[in-house]
């Protein structure tokens, strides 16, 4: 479902289906029209998804326009911007996007999660499962070393009162926490940039502890210590976060966007003019869209 997404990346900003055929280039061997321009984009598919994503975001835009306002669209950038920091606008240059585009892609993306909240009914069943994944938000300190005796050898230090923020100074090859003594910043189960093994070791320390042994992850081997650990507590404290983390891992699950996307289309009164284009969005007019409320 990426092509959603990212479709309008710079490819082409703009297509004319008027009738008239104004010159787009001319060259020393005659012109290029735009209907002749048209004409040849139309029939390759990075032309075919940018038409696609056109008309989603215009049923989209009259469906939901009025629950995505430009200030979670600059939020949403801004959030983004920060995270990538330094590397942000080469990592726009290097997928040929610029800011207006990039945050034109963002507005699509939270339409359509507002169709998904629309569409995907959230069971008790759904709740309950999302629960058993669910970890708040944690914050722990660690010691990145490229072997496993040096880790265990740093475990001993700690047994024996030494300071853990030190060690990180000394000896972590993070260097990116190693002067703050370790400390990474707060994530939950919905991290996806720390390792399996990295989560599940600090989810299972109390506030305080650290690993008695050390976690291997492909960047060598750490030792974590807990700092802040709150309690998962109930269930029903936490409904409307289990549904946020439900909508964002459906966001990510291509059955239920293909059903989601196709229901909305249905309910766009879509009408293709272009008799080479009429069948573009057959395989989302014609599917059964059960999964999404199953």
């Amino acid at each position: 479902m990426k092509k959603w997404l990212l479709a309008a990346a710079g490819v082409i900003l703009t297509l004319s289906l008027g009738a008239c055929s104004k010159t787009v280039a001319t060259t020393s061997g005659g012109k290029i029209t735009e209907s002749a321009y048209y004409d040849s984009m139309k029939k390759t598919s990075s032309g075919k998804q940018i038409l696609e994503q056109m008309i989603l975001d215009k049923v989209l835009e009259k469906d939901y326009g009025d629950k995505v306002s430009q200030k979670k669209v600059n939020n949403t950038y801004n959030t983004y911007k920060k995270e990538y920091g330094s590397s942000f606008s080469s990592l726009l240059s290097q997928n040929s996007m610029t800011k207006s585009s990039f945050k034109k892609s963002i507005r699509s993306s939270l339409l359509l999660k507002e169709a998904v909240k629309d569409h995907v009914k959230i069971t008790n069943k759904k709740l309950k499962k999302q629960w058993k994944e669910y970890q708040p938000k944690t914050t722990v300190a660690h010691i990145l070393v490229s072997k496993k005796a040096t880790a265990e050898k740093i475990i001993t230090q700690l047994n024996n009162g030494a300071s853990f923020s030190k060690l990180a100074k000394k000896y972590s090859t993070d260097s990116s926490t190693k002067n703050k003594g370790g400390k990474l910043s707060a994530f939950d189960n919905t991290n996806t940039s720390l390792a399996s093994s990295f989560k599940k070791a600090a989810f299972n320390l109390k506030q305080g502890e650290y690993t008695k042994t050390p976690v291997k992850t492909s960047y060598g081997y750490h030792v974590i210590k807990s700092i802040k650990r709150p309690a998962k507590g109930k269930m029903s404290d936490h409904i409307a976060e289990l549904k946020k983390q439900i909508i964002s891992d459906d966001m990510n699950d291509s059955t239920v966007l293909q059903s989601v996307i196709s229901k909305v289309l249905k309910g766009g009164n879509v009408s293709i003019k272009d008799d080479d284009l009429k069948n573009i969005l057959s395989s989302y007019l014609s599917s059964s869209s059960s999964s999404s409320s199953n």
